[in-house]
């Protein structure tokens, strides 16, 4: 880099523009900060738990504060560095996201919207099911109920672990949201921007529920019977 001590500007500029050698890395969307932190770790050869350490303190966010994306990454860099330079590059996205929608970037509303963006992420099967999600979430919220997804399971570590009705038994866990009312405390993953339009613009719907069907999209439904009409179909298919 040269300088022992540089901005954080003059440390990005340089970084992106250093002429290093180079890998190309993908941070899939849905993904987790501990998933990141793991996938990062092995194809950089880093240690991924100083790597998860240095994401949780210098990020805005616990949780969905890296942009899910392919990065151009220097062989060699270290842990912090990296942290330094993927937090920095995402929060001048999320800045440029809010002002581009509210006209303002405010912190702790922005967090709100990813934590609401997070669970639909991890719920809809694809982009255009999204607002379709996004309203039933709305909906249930407006009317007191709980969400009961399993997605807001799939948290931290448990990013690709199956919800089985045990896991629902015994997470304590506000992130548990077959036991508690309301969105989770932060939010369940990282979000593409997609997501976060959704969380903002949800479709204008009566839907309350959804479930997969045979095809691997949801069927959406206004009433508990029609639900289960579609899981009763689901079963005989399957059988």
């Amino acid at each position: 880099m040269g300088a022992k001590q540089m901005t954080h500007a003059d440390f990005l500029y340089k970084l992106t523009h250093a002429k290093a050698a180079m890998t190309q890395i993908t941070l899939i969307p849905g993904e987790t900060t501990y998933g990141f932190s793991v996938q990062l770790a092995k194809e950089l050869n880093l240690d991924a738990k100083q790597l998860y350490k240095a994401f949780s303190m210098l990020g805005h966010y616990k949780e969905g504060a890296l942009v899910p994306d392919t990065y151009k990454l220097p062989i060699g860099i270290e842990e912090k560095a990296l942290a330094v330079y993927l937090l920095r590059s995402s929060s001048l996205r999320h800045n440029a996201w809010a002002k581009k929608i509210f006209g303002q970037y405010h912190k702790k509303k922005w967090e709100q919207y990813l934590i609401m963006a997070s669970v639909i992420q991890k719920e809809a099967a694809n982009k255009g099911e999204m607002p379709l999600v996004s309203s039933v979430i709305h909906n249930r919220l407006n009317k007191g109920m709980k969400l009961q997804m399993d997605g807001t399971l799939n948290y931290g570590k448990y990013s690709h672990q199956k919800v089985s009705a045990k896991r629902i038994r015994n997470d304590k866990s506000h992130y548990n949201t077959y036991k508690y009312k309301g969105l989770p405390p932060l939010p369940v993953c990282n979000v593409e921007l997609s997501a976060i339009k959704a969380a903002i613009f949800p479709a204008k719907t009566n839907y309350l529920y959804f479930m997969k069907g045979k095809k691997g999209t949801h069927d959406f439904s206004r009433y508990y019977s029609t639900h289960l009409g579609h899981i009763y179909r689901l079963k005989s298919v399957t059988k």
